[in-house]
């Protein structure tokens, strides 16, 4: 009736050891370097603008406050429209650009949590 072992030959498949695609692997490695630099980046963007008053006052004390803040989402969602018809140099600039726009944005992160609390 119920064989859970039908089909199951012994030896048929067995492999020495680990069998991976190294294309695919050069590729996987680029793809996380690209994104590790990219959170570098916006690290180094919000802390830069955070610790420099005659950036964050201007954007920060006045209604720009609510562009930068959104500015993110308005990348997200014009390079999923796009996503298509860009060639990777533009997806890569735009890739560049939406890392600093949300190193702007978390900049409020280090201006509300100061090193006391």
């Amino acid at each position: 009736m119920n064989s859970p072992n039908l089909g199951y030959r012994m030896g048929t498949g067995v492999q020495a050891g680990a069998v991976y695609d190294e294309g695919l692997r050069k590729h996987m490695l680029r793809v996380y370097n690209y994104m590790g630099l990219g959170l570098v980046v916006t690290g180094l963007v919000a802390f830069f603008v955070a610790s420099t008053p005659a950036l964050y006052v201007p954007i920060f004390s006045s209604p720009l406050k609510w562009v930068v803040m959104l500015a993110p989402l308005a990348f997200v969602m014009l390079f999923s429209f796009k996503m298509q018809t860009m060639s990777a140099a533009s997806a890569q600039t735009m890739f560049w650009a939406f890392c600093a726009v949300m190193g702007l944005s978390l900049a409020s992160v280090f201006l509300v949590f100061t090193s006391t609390s």
